[in-house]
């Protein structure tokens, strides 16, 4: 299991090359990749859409009961996005001046060897995958000419990258897809740390883990549990990875757009009354959570203390940051009774803000029922992340469980 996982984020080094393999993987099961949602998107079957770093996937069971199981995830990650004209040179080095993206943790992004990936789209409007391999570094400051602490990082002057030979951005970008620069009409690409990821004891070390960690678990859970499903439950089974979550979701491919809705309801429509189906529907909403840090305790509730290889943590908030209540809270500690896994419960400290997921803003969009939840981190927006080889296995199996309505 932690093997094929480590390999599908060397595979995804942007949210585009997400989708894409999710997307791939997917068709290799016998789901059909549709760009238009056309009359027969309630047909018996596997069905696929992707879209601008998005993919949204359904199985229809052959005796399907009109009522949706949905576990939504995102594809994003924070990171440094290259500015549309993005070389400069200074003090004799080529640069990539670049726009912090979400939330990283920006120290983390020093002294690491990056790749720039993403997408570039060619004047005949064709998208191409790009992933430049280890050709950037972000680099300190030697100790030597400053004293005390390290001096404040400028998001502006601090993050820009130096690339490590006398090249452009976007030719080494068409190097990688194959492609003439001068054919390349505007691009989206965004660092992602080079190093794959490695297993340290009973942990994995690696990029991306927020929030990959839930789309690779979702994944591998449609797939488990899609035979079953006609004969166990009989509902839908739908996949929703979006894109743009790190920013506030409110894009085209993001929560806050139409794209799940569009598909909900799409198929409901071909079995009833789409707003009463999603309405009775479910919704995981999965994205990592944090794992109590054993240097800063204090950041947690001291009466919720999730930690690592315990089990995939429920998350809670009486503001609303967290979608779940107590009719979806019991639906997800059912499936993992069901799956025989462990769980936890995340409650923020009341004097630490607390971050929030796609969970509120597509709940409230469609109006379907909500539980968050999500793998433990710790390091959450750091280049390199942390999470417990156990938990994957515990994530895929209580989703397994959800999606196949056990009980």
């Amino acid at each position: 299991m932690t093997q094929p996982f480590i390999d599908f984020i060397a595979q995804s080094p942007s949210a585009f090359h997400a989708a894409a393999a999710a997307a791939d993987r997917l068709e290799a099961e016998g789901f059909s990749r549709s760009a238009l949602l056309g009359d027969d998107a309630h047909a018996p079957g596997g069905h696929l859409n992707v879209r601008d770093g998005a993919v949204v996937a359904w199985w229809v069971p052959e005796n399907a009961r009109p009522r949706f199981r949905v576990v939504g995830s995102h594809t994003d990650s924070p990171g440094l996005m290259a500015k549309p004209d993005p070389d400069v040179l200074r003090e004799g080095f080529r640069q990539v001046a670049v726009e912090v993206y979400g939330g990283p943790i920006l120290a983390s992004w020093f002294d690491r060897d990056l790749t720039f990936a993403g997408r570039v789209v060619t004047a005949d409007r064709t998208e191409h995958l790009v992933n430049t391999g280890p050709v950037a570094r972000v680099p300190n400051l030697a100790i030597h000419l400053y004293r005390g602490d390290m001096p404040e990082i400028d998001r502006q002057v601090h993050t820009q990258s130096v690339l490590g030979e006398d090249r452009p951005l976007v030719e080494l970008a068409a190097e990688s897809a194959g492609i003439d620069a001068e054919d390349i009409v505007a691009h989206e690409l965004i660092t992602a740390d080079a190093q794959r990821g490695e297993i340290l004891g009973d942990m994995l070390a690696a990029g991306r883990l927020d929030n990959l960690t839930s789309m690779w678990a979702s994944l591998q859970a449609l797939l488990a549990a899609k035979d079953q499903a006609e004969h166990q439950a009989g509902d839908i089974l739908v996949l929703a990875a979006f894109n743009h979550e790190e920013v506030g979701s409110a894009s085209t491919a993001g929560a806050g757009g139409p794209l799940l809705e569009r598909v909900l309801t799409k198929v409901a429509a071909g079995f009833g009354d789409p707003a009463e189906i999603i309405a009775n529907s479910i919704q995981v909403s999965a994205d990592a959570a944090h794992a109590v840090h054993p240097n800063y305790p204090g950041k947690h509730d001291p009466t919720h203390h999730p930690l690592i290889n315990r089990g995939p943590v429920l998350k809670i908030n009486a503001n609303q940051r967290y979608a779940s209540n107590a009719a979806t809270e019991a639906e997800w500690i059912l499936a993992c009774r069901a799956a025989g896994v462990p769980h936890q419960t995340f409650v923020g400290n009341n004097a630490v803000p607390c971050g929030s997921t796609i969970g509120p803003i597509s709940s409230t969009r469609l109006g379907l029922p909500t539980v968050d939840v999500g793998v433990p981190l710790l390091s959450m927006h750091s280049a390199r992340e942390l999470c417990g080889v156990d938990d994957m296995d515990y994530f895929v199996r209580a989703l397994s469980a959800f999606y196949a309505g056990a009980r």
